[in-house]
Order: C-alpha cells, then sequence, then structure tokens
C-alpha cells in the first residue's frame, strides 16, 4: 500500500516525509483493519513532521484523524464506516492515518455519524475532542457561562459548539475579528465580558490562542471559583513564563488548568467521538461543508503539509487520484 513515511537519520537530525510503498497491515487479535477513505492535516501533524513531538519514534506514519472503513476484523464489524482521532498513540508512538489503510484497536474506532461524509468525518476529531477535552477538565455545567478565547480557529469554535450543545448557561466568543462577543485587538482588557455577564465575569475560559497578555486579561475577567484551561503557550522561542496575582487568585479560589490531548489513549478520544457522534447526528454540531476543504491525494500530500493554508483545512482523499 501507499502511505506517508517520516524517517529520521540520527535522533539530532530533523524528520523527513516521503510517499512511501510499504506492507499492508494484517488484523491482529483486538483490532480491526480500516481501508482509510479520508484523513485530514491537522496542525499537529505538521508540527510532528517537523521533530516537534519527544514521543514519536521512527519511521512512523504519521496521521491523527480518519475516516474508512472496516475491511478486517470481528465479523459483525466488517463493512462499518468509522472515525477516530489519535490521542497520544496514531501518528506517534504507532502508524497513523496517513495511508492506504491502518491497523487500529477496535475500542478506538467509532460508527461515524451517517450526516458527515468521509471528508467531513475525517476533519473533526482533533479539534472537537480538544474542545471537549477542554470543558471536561473545566468540570463545565449548565450553570456554566464559558468565554473561549481564539473562538474562530478550529479547537475554538469546536469548544464554542460544544459548549452549547451542553447546554451551558452562556457561551461569550473572543477573537480578533468583529463578528465575535469580544474582539481582543479592540478591547484588550476583555471589558465587554463584565457587561455581558452582569459583572460576575465568565465561570470557564477556554484559551486556545496562548498569548500571555491575552492570558493576563482574561484572567482578569474570571469569576469567583473559576476555571480557566488553556491548550497552546507561545512558540517561535518566544518567552512562555507567566506571572499571575496570587493574591487576587487564592481569593477567587481561582483555578489554572492545562489541558493536553497527547496525554489521552485512543479509546479515551473514543469515548468522546461517540459522544460527538450522537449530536452530529442530530446537527447540534456542524463543520465544513465538502466544498470548503482543500483536497489533495497521496501523491500530492508531502507538498501540502510543506504549504501553509491559512482558515482551510486540508484533507488527503485516498480516493483522489
Amino acid at each position: 500500500m501507499r502511505a506517508l513515511r517520516l524517517t529520521r537519520s540520527s535522533p539530532s537530525s530533523p524528520p523527513t516525509l516521503s510517499l512511501e510503498t510499504v506492507p499492508k497491515p494484517t488484523v491482529t487479535p483486538g483490532h480491526v483493519v480500516v481501508k482509510v477513505h479520508a484523513s485530514a492535516i491537522q496542525p499537529s501533524d505538521k508540527l510532528n513532521a517537523k521533530g516537534f513531538f519527544p514521543l514519536t519514534s521512527f519511521p512512523r506514519i504519521p496521521g491523527r484523524d480518519f475516516s474508512g472503513t472496516i475491511v478486517d476484523g470481528p465479523k459483525d464489524r466488517i463493512g462499518e464506516d468509522v472515525y477516530g482521532t489519535s490521542g497520544s498513540t496514531f501518528g506517534f508512538s504507532r502508524d497513523g492515518a496517513h495511508a492506504e489503510y491502518c491497523l487500529f484497536p477496535e475500542t478506538a474506532v467509532v460508527r461515524k455519524p451517517h450526516t458527515l461524509s468521509y471528508l467531513q468525518a475525517s476533519s473533526v476529531g482533533v479539534p472537537f475532542t480538544t474542545g471537549a477535552l477542554c470543558l471536561r477538565r473545566a468540570r463545565t455545567t449548565t450553570e456554566d457561562v464559558v468565554l473561549v478565547l481564539g473562538a474562530t480557529g478550529a479547537v475554538g469554535s469546536a469548544a464554542v459548539q460544544v459548549a452549547k450543545a451542553m447546554g451551558c448557561k452562556g457561551v461569550i466568543t473572543a477573537s480578533r475579528r468583529d463578528n465575535t462577543d469580544v474582539n481582543v485587538a479592540k478591547d484588550t482588557a476583555l471589558d465587554a465580558v463584565a457587561s455581558l455577564t452582569g459583572g460576575k465575569g465568565a465561570d470557564v475560559v477556554i484559551d486556545t490562542v496562548g498569548d500571555i497578555g491575552l492570558m493576563k486579561s482574561a484572567l482578569g475577567v474570571l469569576a469567583v471559583k473559576g476555571r480557566y484551561v488553556w491548550i497552546a503557550a507561545p512558540r517561535g522561542g518566544a518567552s512562555t513564563d507567566f506571572t499571575f496575582d496570587m493574591l487576587q487568585a487564592y481569593r477567587k479560589e481561582h483555578e489554572l488548568i492545562g489541558c493536553n490531548s497527547l496525554n489521552y489513549s485512543g479509546a479515551d478520544m473514543a469515548e468522546i467521538m461517540w459522544q460527538l457522534q450522537g449530536w452530529f447526528e442530530k446537527g447540534t454540531l456542524k463543520t465544513k461543508a465538502d466544498e470548503e476543504f482543500v483536497i489533495v491525494g497521496l501523491d500530492e500530500a508531502v507538498e501540502a503539509y510543506g504549504k501553509d493554508a491559512p482558515g482551510k483545512v486540508v484533507v488527503i482523499s485516498m480516493d483522489k487520484k
């Protein structure tokens, strides 16, 4: 079969990505072989190809998110259309989905929502499970007002949808655009949050941006007993050191909570994907239409890894020749 493959000549050298012919996986107990129909190239896949993640072993087929059809495994599941995402394994410590076929633990694949195409289902794993994990880490309830920073990005927009699906009391969106509740470029202190919450502040902040100045402002509008969850930090050599007001933090009983989907197993992710499946099938959650994706074949995928596509979701379609 054809697959993308990351190799590295030495521990200190950067990985090399290439399209190769490799053996098709064979089924083993407790596993299924999936014929992959589509697999998104997520930002973390690109970072993985640059050697960003120490947990990655080589050689390795990358690719965290996928949709496809089970072609080998338990008889009652053969022919089942499935989708899934990686957690800490696929694409890192075991082969991922940027290949024509992939071997997955049976517990890590979930029946694909019938309302989603293969392209759509292959793109929702990382952003929606990360958004859901953030809300879970914050112990979010229907009584909470949630502020999402970076609400127009992939994870941010997913977190907004999941918070609404959960029935949260309120969801406040923030980005550098005017089409959100708060434009952080114009309202750097996030003063609008006070007026939107009657002065109480947000019970939960989901920070998908990782900007130190924005984080300080958002902590200033966090309600008493508020929980602040973040998934990102400054890059490019910028300092990641952060200070906060210890006095205010303990008086208001604030909680600062990191969230990293790479700390979870494929089975953990599948449990979340089952929940998302129901919301997608009810139409509660939405994703991009097929025509909004940048679709590439495996022959074009190495080049696609090296290109920036701001605001676009690039999906490898195994059916595209």
